[in-house]
This record gives C-alpha cells, sequence and structure tokens, in this order.
C-alpha cells in the first residue's frame, strides 16, 4: 500500500498533493518519503492503532435512520491534508472579512435595513426567510456581533482557487474533530511531524472561552460560562462535552437552567441557584425559549429570549443569526461585503442559480442533469440534488419542488472538488475534500489554523458530510516547499 504505485496521472481533477505527472508537490515529498517508507504491515498496524484510540476515546457521532439513532466511530484518514502558509494567510483574511460583513448584515435585517432600502438585497428573500426571528427586532447585541461562531464551508476547483460553498451561522459543528485529529496524527504519526513545522491549533478552545467571556454581561469575576445541549442522543454530543471540558465550562441541557424573577439566568447547583453569564447554545432557536418560539419545545429555557433582550445574558450565537444562513442569502455575501465594507470579496462564492428568479429558474429546469440543486435551509447534505449522478425520476421530482416554491432552492454548477490522497480499502487513491475552518467573533476575530477537512470516501463521491458516508483528515498549514 505505497505511495508510489499511485497513478495520480490518470486522476482529471486537481489534487493537492500530487502533480500532473503523478509526482508528489515540493510540500508533500517529506510526507511522500515518510508514508512510501511504511511496509504495508506497518501502516496497517497504526491505523489499527488509530481506530483503538478513537474508540477508547469514544469520538463518534450519531447517524439518523429510520431503525433508529447509531452511534459511529468518528471515520478518519491518516494522510493528511496540506496548505501553504502564504496561501492560507490569504485565506483568514478573507474568512474575517466575511463573517464581518455577515454580522453587520443581521444587525441591519433587525434594524434599519438599509440594505434593503438601497436595491443591495431583495425585501422578497426576507419576507421568505425561515429563519428571521421577530422577537429580535430592534436587538444590538454586544460589540453589533450575531454569528460568534461561523463553521465555512471551502472547496478548491480545478482551477487551484478556494471558494465558499456555503456559511453555517447557527449552531455549527465539527471543531472537536479538527482537534482530535491533531491529536491522533501527534501520537501515531510522531516523525512526521518532526519534518515540518505546522501551524498549532491546539489554542482554539482557549479562543472560544475569550470570546464567549467577551460576551458577559458582568466585568470583573470569571464569568460563568454554559455549553446547552439538547442532550446524550444530538448527533454532536461528543463536541459538546468536550468543548465544556476543555473550556472549563459547564454542560447543561434545558431543565439545567431557570431564569428568575430578576430576568437574569441562574443554573441549579446542589448549593442552589448560580447565576450564568453566557451561553454557548448547540440547539436550534425554535427550541431555545417556549415562550417565544415552539411552546412544546422542552430543550430550552422559558424566559430566556427575555433575559438576553434585558441585557443579563450573553448567547451565542445569538438568537435570529440563522436569518444569514440561507443558501440563497448566501449568493449576496459578496455584494454585502461590498456595500457594508466597500471592499471587494477576498473569497470568491461559487457560482449561483437562484429559482426565485425566471431567468435562473428556467436555466436550472433545462440543465438539472449538469447542476448541484440545494434547498435555502437544509444542512449535513440532506435534501439536496447532485444532478450529473441523479436518475431521470429523480431529477423530475426535484423539478416539481422547484416549480412548487421556487423561493426554496438555488443551484450550483457541479464543482471538480479537488482530491487529497486517502487509504481506501483497494490500497491509497484520490478522494475528494472540502475544508470547514471556524471563525470566531466578539471583540476581536480569530480564525483556526486550517480546519475540518471532510473527505468522501467513497469513490466518485462528492458529498463529504459524515452522515452521509464522508469521513475526516487532519489539516496542515505550512511552509512552502521549495
Amino acid at each position: 500500500m505505497k505511495l508510489a504505485s499511485l497513478k495520480y496521472a490518470e486522476t482529471p481533477v486537481f489534487d493537492e498533493l500530487m502533480d500532473a505527472d503523478g509526482r508528489p508537490v515540493p510540500i508533500a515529498r517529506e510526507l511522500w518519503d515518510f508514508f512510501d517508507g511504511l511496509s504495508a504491515e506497518e501502516l496497517a498496524g497504526r491505523i489499527a492503532a488509530v481506530d483503538a484510540a478513537i474508540m477508547t476515546a469514544g469520538i463518534t457521532f450519531t447517524v439518523y435512520t429510520d431503525a433508529g439513532n447509531i452511534d459511529r466511530a468518528w471515520p478518519f484518514d491518516v494522510i493528511p491534508r496540506m496548505i501553504e502558509r502564504a496561501e492560507w494567510e490569504q485565506v483568514e483574511r478573507g474568512l474575517k472579512q466575511r463573517l464581518a460583513a455577515l454580522n453587520l448584515f443581521i444587525t441591519d435585517i433587525y434594524n434599519e435595513q438599509r440594505i434593503i432600502k438601497d436595491g443591495i438585497f431583495p425585501a422578497e428573500v426576507l419576507a421568505d426567510s425561515k429563519n428571521f426571528r421577530d422577537a429580535c427586532v430592534g436587538v444590538k447585541p454586544r460589540f453589533n456581533v450575531w454569528a460568534h461562531v461561523c463553521g465555512t464551508d471551502l472547496v478548491r476547483h480545478s482551477d487551484g482557487q478556494f471558494y465558499v460553498l456555503e456559511d453555517n451561522l447557527r449552531v455549527p459543528s465539527g471543531v472537536s474533530y479538527m482537534l482530535e485529529n491533531r491529536q491522533l496524527m501527534k501520537r501515531l504519526f510522531p516523525e512526521v511531524f518532526a519534518r515540518y513545522r505546522i501551524w498549532p491549533n491546539d489554542n482554539y478552545s482557549a479562543q472560544l472561552y475569550d470570546t464567549l467571556a467577551a460576551l458577559s454581561p458582568r466585568t470583573g469575576d470569571r464569568p460563568t460560562i454554559a455549553v446547552l445541549t439538547p442532550g446524550i442522543f444530538n448527533s454532536a454530543y461528543f463536541e459538546h462535552s468536550y468543548l465544556a471540558q476543555q473550556m472549563g465550562a459547564e454542560l447543561v441541557e434545558g431543565a439545567d437552567l431557570v431564569v428568575g424573577n430578576d430576568d437574569c439566568v441562574y443554573m441549579k447547583t446542589i448549593k442552589g441557584l448560580e447565576r450564568v453569564d453566557v451561553i454557548y447554545r448547540r440547539i436550534y432557536d425554535d427550541f431555545i425559549d417556549p415562550d417565544v418560539f415552539r411552546p412544546e419545545s422542552t430543550l430550552g429555557v422559558r424566559g430566556l429570549i427575555r433575559a438576553w433582550k434585558k441585557g443579563n445574558i450573553g448567547i451565542a450565537n445569538a438568537p435570529g443569526a440563522g436569518v444569514a444562513d440561507d443558501k440563497v442569502v448566501y449568493a449576496f455575501v459578496p455584494q454585502m461585503i461590498k456595500y457594508y465594507l466597500d471592499e471587494d470579496a477576498i473569497l470568491p462564492n461559487v457560482p449561483s442559480y437562484l429559482c426565485m428568479y425566471d431567468k435562473d429558474r428556467n436555466h436550472v429546469l433545462t440543465n438539472l442533469d449538469k447542476l448541484v440543486v440545494k434547498p435555502a435551509n437544509e444542512s449535513g447534505g440532506y435534501g439536496m440534488l447532485i444532478g450529473p449522478q441523479a436518475t431521470a425520476e429523480q431529477r423530475a421530482q426535484f423539478a416539481e419542488l422547484i416549480r412548487a416554491n421556487p423561493r426554496n432552492y438555488m443551484a450550483q454548477p457541479t464543482l471538480s472538488l479537488s482530491t487529497v490522497p486517502t487509504i481506501t480499502p483497494d490500497g491509497i487513491a484520490p478522494r475528494h475534500v472540502d475544508l470547514r475552518p471556524f471563525v470566531l467573533q466578539s471583540n476581536r476575530s480569530f480564525v483556526t489554523a486550517g480546519g475540518l477537512t471532510r473527505v468522501a470516501l467513497r469513490k466518485g463521491s462528492l458529498v463529504v458530510n459524515s452522515s452521509q458516508g464522508g469521513g475526516s483528515k487532519d489539516t496542515w498549514i505550512v511552509d512552502g516547499g521549495e
């Protein structure tokens, strides 16, 4: 199972570690030499040790099926993805720029709505938004930041350029897997780290703590921060507990919290009620306060929105941030950047067609066999159509969905996602990847060094989501090769 046996020259897409002649690119040569020097037995032994470490640590995710909720070990590939430092610094600037504009947009949408009055953003898109929250109108949270944690999905096309595929501004997940991936590689492949200067990513938890602590309505004392989880049956529960432990925060469910007569939030403890200053919520808006949203919800805290609007509790991400987490709104982010920041977007969007417009809809319906069609507010790879891989019947069904609700659908060209060498049952072979860096913002901004590389483990698949059979890799930001 050696890298030298690969025939990457026959792969018709852009590979990030191999050139068109099947040789490693400069930054990957040391990595190539290391893996090529391992016998098949030694490599298999190390992979088995990784799998055992994952099981021992309980690094799992949940797949929801008709048969029930199935916990699965986190699928991890040991060949890392590598990105040159100079290129990453440009990506980092683009991510900070993008989140700054998105937060300005959300503040504007819940207040003056200047971007609509000036004709930059269509009023009809907002009118049909599933994530616009009337309860947030007139609110200006601390620092005017709504999306404190953003997981931006990036893809690299065959031209070598990174494109933004979508923004995740409600409860983005995956950062714990990014951190665990690095620890697994350090423990079981330490020799490779001696060959490179790799940007560390283990400061994320401290940066997240600082981001959240800045939202505290009280000054002076160390704030009490709580991670609000739906509970152990949630697919990302491992991450909720992991981040709470790493930050020294409290891990709570809705029943553990109560809003007092003073409109402050308190945590129930064996010593009595303890005030909570900041909530890092990992549940969606609909469930966080039955007084305001779904009255039948048992996951949230009655009165929480009232406490937040009175400035007695910081919440990340803020309720209502999801108004910008919409795949139709996504298409207007370059215009937002120009409007609010008077700058051109550093990171380009993937070209998009909005089915709400007659011309775009006709193009999409005519070219369903060539496009990827996405609903505005689904996540996890659900509800989308990959036209070239779909059947005629599936395309016909989607055509009817689009005609019935055009505002809910947008389409993009099928990109030739870049590949990275990956270990498969048939040997080492190219597999498509994307990248989810995490961006933090409150009184300052921070971008992870790299992010969570997700890999489509099935040959030819473009779907990288773990819920759809994907896995992950460690992501290395390194100095460029010679």
